[in-house]
C-alpha cells in the first residue's frame, strides 16, 4: 500500500537489536534525535530543490548556521560575513572568539567580500540577498576569489527559493530558513543545511551532539508547505514588483528597495544571475517622515501585519530599527542605508489592489 501522503513518524525509538533499518545515507535508524523517516523525506525534497548532494534539516535556521560553525571551524580559522546579514548569524559568530576563531566583517558587495578574502580565510558566510536593504551580492565573483585561497563559501538562500541555485555557481553549501518560504504559512520552525562539497558525516555528527534535529511533524508541515513553494513565490514575487512600482511613485516615499525595479542599482545583478523573471516578495522602502512617519505608517496598516518575520501566505511589515538592524552600531547601519524610517514588506497572497490600498492609506492617501 502507498499512501498519498507520506506517515509522520512520531516516536522516539526504533526496535534494536537485531531489526536495525538503516537510513539511506547509512546511519543506523535507532533514534529520533540521529535520524528520522519523516525528517529524511523532507532532506531528500530540499536536497532536490537546490541541487544538493544531501540534506540536513534542523529545529530553526540558527540550529543549521550553528551546526555548521561547530562543524566546520577549528581555533585559528576565520569566517568572513557582510556586515548586513542575520544579527544572530554574526552575534553567535563573534561569540566564537572564545574558542580561537576569528570573525571579519565586509561591506555586502562582491568587491568588498573579493578584497576581503585573503588566503587566511576559512569560510565565506553570505546571504544572496541582503537584509533589509534588498542587495543582491555576485555569488559567482566571490566563490572565484575564494577558491583561489582555498576557502568554503556557503550561501544563506532563504529570499530566494527557485530563482537562484547557489551550488550552480560553485558554493559549497546552501543554507535554509524553513521557516520562511519554504514552509511558507508562519506557522512552523525550521532550518536546512543543502550540501554541495561539503561532507554530510561531520554535519550529522553534530546535529545529533547538538541536538538540533527539526521534529516530525514540523518536517511534514515544511514537506506540505513545499508542494506549493513554486506558485506562492510566483505570486508574492509578482505582487511585490507591483507594490515597489506604486512605492516607487508615492509622495511619502524617498527610496524603494528592490531589484525587480528597473532603476534599482542590484536590477541588472539580478537580471544576471537570476533564472526567472521573479525578484522576490519581499519589498522595502523609505518614508519621508523619518521614523515618525514609520511608526505612524505601521499603526496605521489595517490588512497588513506587523511583524519582524517574512515569507508566509500572510503580508507582514517590519520596522528593522526595531527588529533585523536593533543591535547594530548606528554607524554601521548609516553605511549600510538602514535609516530610522526604512519599513521592510513581506508580501503574502491577498489580493494586491487591496494591500496596495492598506498601504496608501497608511501612508495617508496621497498615491492615488
Amino acid at each position: 500500500m502507498k499512501p498519498l501522503h507520506e506517515p509522520v513518524y512520531v516516536t522516539v525509538a526504533f526496535r534494536q537489536p537485531g531489526e536495525t533499518e538503516v537510513s539511506d545515507r547509512g546511519f543506523d535508524l535507532k533514534y529520533s534525535r540521529e535520524e528520522n523517516p519523516t525528517v529524511r523525506v523532507l532532506e531528500r525534497e530540499l536536497s532536490a530543490l537546490e541541487g544538493g548532494s544531501d540534506a540536513l534539516a534542523f529545529n530553526s535556521g540558527m540550529g543549521a548556521i550553528s551546526c555548521l560553525y561547530f562543524s566546520q571551524l577549528s581555533s585559528g580559522d576565520e569566517v568572513l560575513l557582510p556586515m548586513e546579514a542575520y544579527g544572530t548569524t554574526i552575534q553567535l559568530a563573534e561569540e566564537l572568539h572564545k574558542f580561537g576563531i576569528r570573525v571579519r566583517l565586509a561591506y555586502p558587495s562582491a568587491e568588498s567580500l573579493v578584497e576581503a578574502i585573503t588566503p587566511g580565510t576559512s569560510l565565506v558566510l553570505l546571504e544572496t540577498m541582503t537584509n533589509p536593504t534588498l542587495k543582491v551580492i555576485d555569488v559567482p565573483e566571490v566563490v572565484k576569489r575564494a577558491r583561489e585561497v582555498g576557502a568554503r563559501v556557503v550561501v544563506d538562500n532563504t529570499f530566494l527559493p527557485l530563482v537562484f541555485h547557489p551550488l550552480k555557481a560553485g558554493a559549497d553549501a546552501v543554507i535554509h530558513s524553513l521557516t520562511k518560504y519554504i514552509a511558507g504559512h508562519n506557522d512552523v520552525l525550521g532550518g536546512a543545511i543543502v550540501l554541495g562539497s561539503l561532507d554530510a558525516s561531520s554535519i550529522w555528527h553534530w546535529r545529533r551532539r547538538l541536538g538540533s534535529i527539526i521534529q516530525p511533524v514540523e518536517a511534514w508541515l515544511v514537506v506540505r508547505g513545499m508542494k506549493t513553494l513554486e506558485v506562492r513565490f510566483e505570486r508574492q514575487s509578482r505582487s511585490s514588483l507591483a507594490i515597489a512600482e506604486f512605492l516607487s511613485e508615492h509622495p511619502k516615499v524617498s527610496e524603494v528597495h528592490y531589484p525587480g525595479l528597473r532603476d534599482d542599482p542590484h536590477h541588472e545583478t539580478a537580471r544576471r544571475l537570476f533564472e526567472r523573471s521573479l525578484y522576490g516578495g519581499v519589498v522595502s522602502f523609505e518614508h519621508a517622515d523619518g521614523k515618525a512617519g514609520a511608526v505612524s505608517f505601521l499603526r496605521s496598516l489595517r490588512r497588513i501585519f506587523p511583524s519582524p518575520s517574512l515569507g508566509g501566505v500572510e503580508s507582514i511589515a517590519s520596522y528593522p530599527a526595531i527588529s533585523a538592524a536593533k543591535t547594530m552600531p548606528v554607524e554601521r547601519r548609516k553605511l549600510l542605508g538602514i535609516t530610522d524610517g526604512l519599513i521592510r514588506l513581506s508580501v503574502g497572497l491577498e489580493d494586491v489592489d487591496e494591500l496596495i490600498e492598506d498601504v496608501d492609506k497608511a501612508l495617508g492617501g496621497d498615491g492615488t
